[in-house]
């Protein structure tokens, strides 16, 4: 089967991947689109390091093909969304329903995948799912049943841009009706935190990107107002010509240690900077701790603070009402042949999400 791959050196399209059957409380779905997302190029750059080789993809939705002894809530047939949340269900953690804080959930990847032309080589699963594969394995706990009627290529995106995005504001910063919000950065998700703060009823909520062009995206999702960081000398300043006693809450979605600080400088008092940028490692931001004494606050934000089962499943009810949009962050779709292409259109900021169809 086909499938993207990384070796530590470059990504490839390779079509001679194989994946082992389910086991128990496993699921076998076979893909049919998943989003491009930065974390994907993220490793293939170094900023998150993984191990390698790895199939890469963590944002898809599929038809489920198989399942492994125990798993009773989906079946074949079923359309499903994956999490990349392999969570345990069983720790503290998830008992007090914070799966995102599941000390299994990350960093043991499992090697479900060879190669025929490498069979004695197997391939690390990147984010418990490797979605840019034709068929991957994930536990049971990570997919959840979806309405047939919902476009493959819009369900995708739920998985991490929509889970991330809205999860962070309605779920980590509680966004509150009348409240305003800053939203830096309108990638995927930025989109997402933008129609989250709608969702959650913000009576302003100011979109700043350094693309021009990305304006009118912005103001469909619900932003009210839009800086152009190229085209002002201080963007902070910029928001607080429109807000001039900042905003209730500022999210970071593009992982710079400047904009942290932005997001930092552009809080009213008692507001709170909530980071979904993913960061080098080792990279350290600064900020006036002095101003924290106005009861400001900077969260970090795992995947939305999601629970998977559980918010999957509203997204997907808003999208079917009209309320959440899905349909609009698909800027343009590549046969899976053509990763390059979509990898570089993401690089270079020209799209909301690329999506890789199988």
């Amino acid at each position: 089967m086909k499938g993207v791959i990384f070796d530590g050196k470059a990504a490839q399209v390779v079509d001679d991947l194989e994946v082992r059957d389910p086991g128990i409380g496993e699921v076998l779905v076979r893909i049919a689109a998943a989003g491009l997302c930065h974390s994907d190029l993220s490793v293939i750059d170094g900023t998150i390091p993984f191990p390698v080789p790895v199939v890469l993809g963590h944002e898809g939705a599929g038809t489920v093909e198989a399942v492994g002894p125990g798993v009773t809530h989906v079946q074949p047939g079923d359309h499903v969304a994956l999490s990349t949340l392999a969570n345990c269900g069983t720790c503290v953690e998830c008992g007090r329903g914070r799966p995102t804080m599941c000390r299994k959930a990350i960093g043991f990847p499992g090697k479900p995948f060879t190669r025929r032309s490498e069979p004695g080589t197997p391939l690390y699963n990147f984010a418990s799912t490797s979605v840019f594969a034709e068929r991957t394995v994930v536990k049971a706990v990570q997919a959840v049943r979806i309405d047939p009627a919902i476009p493959f290529t819009s369900a995708a995106l739920i998985g991490c841009g929509v889970l991330t995005g809205v999860g962070a504001v309605l779920n980590r910063a509680r966004v509150g009706i009348g409240d305003t919000v800053a939203v830096i950065g309108c990638g995927g998700i930025g989109l997402n935190v933008i129609q989250g703060a709608r969702l959650a009823g913000a009576s302003r909520i100011v979109a700043v990107d350094a693309v021009a062009a990305k304006e009118a995206a912005a103001r469909t999702f619900g932003a009210t107002d839009f800086v152009d960081a190229r085209a002002v000398t201080d963007s902070v300043e910029a928001v607080k010509a429109l807000l001039p006693e900042g905003v209730d809450h500022a999210f970071e979605c593009v992982g710079a240690v400047a904009l942290v600080r932005q997001a930092v400088d552009l809080l009213n008092r008692h507001g709170q900077a909530v980071l979904l940028g993913m960061t080098r490692p080792d990279a350290e931001a600064a900020f006036r701790p002095a101003e924290m004494f106005l009861d400001k606050s900077i969260l970090g934000c795992r995947y939305g603070s999601s629970r998977p089962q559980v918010d999957i499943a509203l997204y997907a009810a808003l999208y079917a009402e009209g309320r959440l949009l899905l349909d609009e962050l698909v800027t343009s779709v590549y046969p899976v042949e053509e990763f390059e292409a979509a990898a570089e259109a993401t690089h270079g900021g020209r799209v909301a999400r690329a999506v890789l169809a199988f």
